[in-house]
């Protein structure tokens, strides 16, 4: 149920927290003792919630032994003790990986609703967050899948704050509604006129933004307008890592918004350092990269992760954290490739989080992860190959 619009008005701080959350493929270097891994924090806020739990991914794919096994575990034993567990997943994605779903959908207390984006939106449900008793938030690059809890290059936030907690809570009873058969501009009316939500935590102030335009109340809430000013408002350095770089869609249309504010950056000096998975050798996209590559002020690096010493696992193994850092002061951490349409037609979510400690380290982990044995840098007149990454 929606909480109290007035949440977003209120004046006196409420008890708040953040945190930078990670994984890191198992096998490799790059873990860091100072960054809670992902797996440890959903058992800890699955175990603390008392009323509800709600979670949107793009999809569920559980692996025996697998270090997502005792999550899921976790939220029937929150189901068993009477908190409202819903789960809500892509329609396109469900053949693919049914039984993680079905599973869950067969515990008393657990709902599970698959959500068409593509007749809401004209996308996929990418995002990926959890939300417990409508107080604390995760969201990041991961998706409830065993592999991105130990094979695959993940960052999230957890947050605890009134206003972005109310935004995730308010934006998953929409779609949940939509999924349900509510008519999309029904299921947004209760946020019309709602101020986009704005937190202060810690020293840094905390911006909730979502995509797609036509999935929120005002424009105010879209998070590429967002994304744009914060590139605009670089001065020294923009770092930016991703699984995909594709400014060319398969329709030929050209997404100008973010590669034109790389360049201007670039332009007037911003170094600019772009770090994407090695996926990104295929036709099709290495081409965006190899075209930024030569351009003054910018660097373009792929990042290869190693094969596990099991053999090859598929659609693991490769770098999915979504974040940018600009000047070492300011983060944007989101669900969306930058692609046109995660902006344009997907359910995604980005937090932006300006001055604390956060981006700091955000910063010092790309740079980490920039300089590492994993990380060659993109040449302009190669013939690519793309790794094999699926099945």
């Amino acid at each position: 149920m929606l909480l109290a619009p007035l949440l977003f008005l209120a004046q006196a701080a409420a008890p708040s927290q953040l945190e930078l959350v990670e994984t890191m493929p198992v096998e490799t270097s790059l873990d860091h003792a100072d960054v809670r891994d992902a797996h440890v924090v959903w058992l800890e806020m699955i175990a603390g919630a008392r009323k509800s739990i709600d979670l949107a991914h793009f999809y569920a794919s559980n692996h025996d032994g697998g270090r997502l096994e005792p999550v899921i575990a976790a939220l029937e034993g929150a189901a068993a003790r009477g908190v409202a567990v819903r789960f809500l997943a892509e329609e396109k994605f469900y053949k693919t990986y049914p039984e993680t779903l079905d599973r869950l959908g067969k515990v008393p207390g657990i709902a599970v609703r698959r959500f068409d984006v593509a007749r809401a939106f004209g996308g996929v449900l990418h995002s990926k967050s959890l939300v417990v008793d409508g107080r604390e938030v995760f969201v990041g690059s991961q998706n409830f899948d065993w592999r991105s809890l130990e094979h695959i290059v993940e960052l999230g936030l957890r947050i605890e704050a009134p206003r972005s907690a109310e935004a995730f809570a308010a934006i998953f009873e929409c779609d949940w509604k939509i999924a349900g058969g509510v008519p999309l501009a029904d299921a947004l009316a209760p946020l019309r006129g709602l101020p986009a939500p704005v937190d202060s935590i810690e020293g840094a102030t905390i911006e909730t933004r979502f995509s797609p335009l036509s999935g929120v109340p005002s424009e105010a809430w879209w998070d590429l307008p967002e994304l744009v000013e914060r590139i605009d408002s670089a001065k020294r350095t923009l770092k930016l890592q991703l699984l995909t770089y594709k400014m060319v869609g398969r329709d030929k249309e050209y997404f100008a918004e973010l590669e034109n504010a790389l360049r201007r950056a670039a332009a007037r000096g911003v170094s600019v350092r772009l770090l994407v998975a090695d996926w990104g050798k295929r036709k099709g996209i290495v081409e965006g990269l190899q075209a930024l590559e030569p351009l003054e002020n910018v660097e373009v690096r792929f990042i290869t992760i190693p094969a596990h010493s099991s053999g090859h696992i598929p659609f693991g193994r490769v770098l999915h954290a979504k974040t940018l850092t600009v000047d070492g002061e300011r983060l944007w951490l989101g669900t969306s490739n930058w692609e046109r349409d995660y902006f344009h037609q997907s359910r995604n979510a980005s937090l932006f989080v300006d001055g604390g400690s956060i981006p700091a380290r955000v910063d010092a982990l790309h740079d980490e992860l920039w300089a590492s044995s994993y990380a060659t840098a993109v040449d302009p007149a190669a013939k690519y190959v793309a790794p094999k990454y699926g099945e």
